[in-house]
């Protein structure tokens, strides 16, 4: 077997697998990196408790953004 052509190299540059091709010339794994995480989504529900604060405020600090979930009456 042959060490690969100019082409080769040059088609693995362009897809961007030159660096893991080396890397895998040295006995190792390329380190692939990890998947980011969502955030989780807002529930689409809000529990109303009778004799809290209203829902966007807080008793002190910083004021939250307001609440936009609708109340079940």
């Amino acid at each position: 077997m042959t060490g690969p052509t100019v082409e080769d190299i040059a088609a693995m540059r362009e897809d961007g697998d030159l660096t893991d091709y080396l890397i895998a010339l040295t006995g190792r794994t390329p380190a692939k990196p990890k998947p980011a995480e969502a955030e989780p989504a807002a529930p689409a529900y809000h529990i109303p408790r009778k004799g809290a604060w209203p829902c966007g405020t807080a008793a002190s600090g910083p004021t939250p953004p307001p609440c936009t979930h609708q109340t079940a009456a």
